[in-house]
């Protein structure tokens, strides 16, 4: 067994499920960690957590008719498997269980939802790093694959710690706010102010004569973080957004890595903790010794492997334990966390095509397919940048992979739309491929038309009517 079928099972055979905390010390035991070490982490009394093990290894020594306790935890439940019974007792917990919480696919994973997949060791590296005094924390990867529910759960520990959280989107910015350096800083002063409840006071700390970078680090130093009486999570969304503006990206970069070195020597620069989330990389000019994003803990969120797929499933009340349909849909839609949620969603909800995964994966790259809304939406985007448009146009019936100018590459990389190693494009799945050549099909053969005009067309003959007007 593994740990996340250990936690089913004891959810869906007590009476009462499991507490957050007894949740907490099976998987903290599985990972090897002692009492004491869960305690602090907790901030539970140890004699409790003693307390609730007890209980749990008495239940599963129970379950395997053999004496289970910490020692020997996890060496002996992987090595169990469970019985038909205890499957079909899964089984049926997760169906109930699905059909109240069944929830559509859409912003980050809540909380307390059931269909968050872990995604081990990137959590427990960013809890250890998050409360580390003056830490940097840079998460990167393309839309849709999971930043915004990570983040959700580095800031509920956060919160959980006692430290202030604050979270910046640039996306919600004004482009006049870009318009110089100084008028960004005092947008990014502020907004982080107006969060924290904190009365701005900007022209009591800003000086022209010494610049913006230099006001806006004493006005961090002398105001905003000495008003604070704990550590600030400052979490800036949407990096990318900045990176468009080459000469305030540059700037605000090495701020960041500015404090972040006088968090060395500096004591109140240490309240401050910094996470950047962003989607592609960064063309901006920037010398290594300058650049924020060598410092800390760097995270690439990956794809699901066939083994979360395969968890997921399971959460949503699928019996596909011999992993062929797991393959099959992964075939289609790779390991994107949305792709997939999406797919599960529309096999088990209201008038779903649980048994008929077939069809599904037949319609997929038609404009009859459950994807297709959101495909849609690409296909604007695209139509947009007739530039960007034809290179995915050359990524998608190349036979092996395309080298793509760096601009274009990381653009469609943000996106989600293409793999990127090294110098070397390829499609992000098979999906894409099959429904964009639909659109860009005209492209290459009509050089006086161009991808955007086939998109056009395509999509206005759907309907009967233009899309775009």
């Amino acid at each position: 067994m593994t740990i996340d079928e250990v936690v089913l099972l004891l959810k869906a055979s007590q009476a009462t499920g499991l507490t957050t905390l007894q949740e907490i010390v099976l998987r903290s035991s599985w990972e090897g960690k002692t009492y004491t070490n869960i305690a602090s982490e907790t901030h539970y009394g140890e004699e409790r957590v003693r307390k609730v093990a007890a209980h749990l290894w008495q239940i599963l020594s129970d379950f395997c008719k053999e004496p289970i306790n910490q020692s020997n935890f996890r060496q002996t439940l992987e090595n169990h498997h469970l019985s038909k019974a205890h499957q079909q007792l899964v089984k049926e917990f997760n169906k109930a269980a699905t059909a109240i919480s069944l929830e559509f696919p859409n912003g980050p994973v809540s909380l307390n939802s059931r269909f968050y997949i872990p995604r081990l060791p990137i959590e427990e590296l960013a809890y250890a790093e998050i409360s580390e005094p003056g830490s940097v924390i840079c998460i990167k990867a393309p839309k849709k694959m999971g930043k915004s529910s990570l983040i959700l759960r580095l800031l509920a520990r956060a919160n959980s710690q006692g430290f202030r959280t604050v979270t910046l989107n640039f996306q919600q910015a004004d482009k006049a706010v870009f318009a110089s350096l100084d008028k960004f800083l005092r947008w990014f002063c502020v907004n982080v102010c107006r969060e924290l409840q904190l009365e701005p006071k900007l022209n009591d700390y800003w000086d022209e004569d010494m610049g913006s970078k230099v006001s806006c680090s004493i006005y961090f130093q002398q105001y905003l973080l000495s008003a604070l009486s704990s550590p600030l999570v400052l979490v800036l969304n949407d990096l990318d957004w900045v990176f468009e503006y080459q000469e305030i990206a540059g700037e605000l970069l090495s701020l960041i890595r500015t404090w972040h070195e006088q968090s060395k020597g500096v004591e109140i620069w240490q309240k401050l903790h910094l996470v950047l989330v962003y989607s592609t990389e960064i063309l901006v000019s920037i010398k290594l010794t300058q650049s924020p994003f060598n410092i800390g803990l760097r995270i690439n969120l990956p794809p699901f492997t066939k083994e979360q797929v395969q968890d997921l499933a399971q959460r949503h009340g699928l019996n596909w334990t011999n992993g062929i349909n797991v393959e099959s849909l992964m075939a289609m839609v790779g390991g994107y966390p949305y792709l997939v949620r999406l797919a599960f969603y529309h096999l088990v909800g209201k008038g779903g095509l649980e048994g008929d995964l077939e069809q599904l994966l037949q319609q997929a790259p038609t404009e009859t397919g459950i994807y297709h809304e959101y495909l849609r939406q690409f296909v604007l985007a695209l139509r947009d940048e007739p530039e960007l448009g034809d290179a995915f146009y050359e990524v998608i019936n190349a036979t092996n992979y395309v080298k793509l100018e760096p601009a274009l590459a990381y653009k469609l990389q943000s996106m989600g739309l293409i793999n990127l190693e090294g110098d070397r494009s390829t499609p992000a799945c098979e999906l894409y491929r099959l429904y964009f050549r639909q659109y860009l099909k005209k492209s290459a053969k009509n050089s006086g038309c161009n991808s955007t005009a086939t998109f056009d067309k395509k999509l206005r003959s759907e309907k009967g009517f233009d899309l775009f007007e």
